[in-house]
């Protein structure tokens, strides 16, 4: 009996549980959720047993493909419950690849978060070595710019990554709320995102996902680079070549290469990111829209990007030159290191001229003028057909003056004729 009454215990707890994620979620009111808790009661008042699940079910308050998501994201919430030496408090989020855990770790006694991989990436070895190359990835990293790694293991069946907590918003949330970034602020954020990445491209990692998604603001106003979920060593050729001719980002900040799916990525393809970032921080819009990804992936392979400074007109134009050299299509033509980019952004915070920026237009404007002195074989061609095209103008115009003599002398020698007469 005392079984059966810790069994009921426990289907309460998971019917509160699922009746509260179906709320939060916003798959139906509280008025709906609470109506259906009423007739299970009331059922069970009759000596019936039914679940919440069945209920709503019946209802037509979710469907049962819906409760079978929310009975799997339960399941790996207790599992969660499980790591040894945590004990997990929240949930803070879901992701593609992994939902997020509040947890407090008993040794140290302090509040981490806990990443842990759903259950059915589980089970494909390609993403659980992503998931434990991030824990790698992270853990060389130390720098107040950068979220923490902590640990990382497997417990229960479920692989999980404990990283610092950090308590704050994303760039995203701000965004979210339609805010525009004055220049001032966004040099603020995007300088500290740059030492960020300055000090992951000295130890050989690339993020690959920089995003105002990954860029946390803690509550004292530091920034902190998040989710190393795609940072890969730049120079490993065996993860590039299985990665080859896939886009790994995200559509609105990707780097042309990445779209392309290119084998040596390295640090320019943040550079790029950031500057997407930026160009959103200080014009309220992405540098690129369309109505797909696909659209909006095209246009960072072949559209110009206008300059923000163009749209918000009240952004120096140092800050414009920035940004298009970190946007540059040709990553060439990007910064030629992090720390040069960071010269730049600290130059302009400083009311200077972005020195870097400029020599890199100058010399891409120079190498275009160069390539231009020289024609190609088609303008070559066409050169010199409209050289005989005018050389045959010039042989004509000299036949029709001597015809035009001959006519003039003509009707002269016939007038003197007739006048003769």
């Amino acid at each position: 009996m005392p079984d059966d009454k810790k069994l009921r215990a426990s289907d309460v707890a998971f019917d509160t549980d699922l009746a509260r994620l179906v709320v939060e979620q916003r798959l139906a009111t509280q008025a709906e959720v609470q109506h259906c808790l009423d007739l299970m009661a009331q059922i069970a008042e009759e000596g019936g047993e039914r679940s919440t699940a069945d209920i709503m079910v019946e209802q037509g308050v979710v469907t049962p493909n819906q409760i079978g998501r929310l009975k799997r994201q339960l399941d790996e919430s207790g599992r969660a419950q499980e790591i040894p030496g945590y004990r997990v408090m929240e949930k803070l989020g879901s992701g593609a690849m992994a939902h997020v855990f509040k947890a407090r770790q008993l040794s140290l006694d302090r509040l981490v978060a806990v990443k842990v991989l759903p259950r059915q990436l589980s089970e494909s070895r390609e993403y659980v070595e992503r998931f434990y190359k991030e824990g790698k990835a992270a853990a060389k990293l130390n720098h107040p710019n950068i979220v923490q790694a902590i640990d990382v293991g497997e417990a229960g069946g479920f692989h999980y990554f404990v990283m610092e907590y950090v308590e704050g918003h994303t760039l995203h949330d701000e965004l979210l709320a339609h805010k525009v970034f004055s220049e001032t602020e966004a040099l603020r954020v995007i300088i500290q995102v740059a030492k960020a990445l300055e000090h992951a491209h000295r130890q050989g990692l690339i993020h690959r996902d920089v995003k105002p998604k990954n860029i946390m603001i803690t509550k004292d106003g530091r920034v902190k680079l998040a989710d190393m979920g795609l940072a890969r060593v730049a120079d490993d050729a065996q993860a590039a070549q299985k990665e080859a001719g896939r886009a790994f980002g995200t559509p609105y900040y990707i780097s042309p290469e990445q779209i392309r799916g290119e084998l040596d990525i390295d640090f320019r393809a943040d550079i790029y990111s950031l500057g997407a970032t930026l160009y959103h921080l200080v014009t309220g819009r992405v540098p690129f829209e369309g109505p797909s990804p696909q659209a909006v992936m095209m246009k960072h392979l072949k559209e110009p990007l206008i300059p923000p400074d163009h749209i918000n007109t009240t952004l120096s134009a140092g800050l414009g030159e920035v940004v298009e050299v970190m946007m540059a299509k040709d990553r060439d033509h990007r910064y030629a290191s992090t720390s040069d980019l960071l010269m730049d952004l600290e130059s302009i915070q400083a009311g200077q001229p972005p020195l870097q920026a400029r020599s890199r237009i100058k010399a891409a404007v120079l190498k275009g003028l160069t390539a231009e002195a020289e024609p190609s074989e088609e303008a070559q061609a066409a050169l010199e057909d409209y050289g005989d095209q005018s050389a045959l103008s010039r042989n004509s115009t000299a036949v029709v003056v001597i015809l035009s003599a001959a006519l003039a002398v003509s009707i002269m020698l016939n007038i003197f004729l007739l006048a003769k007469q």
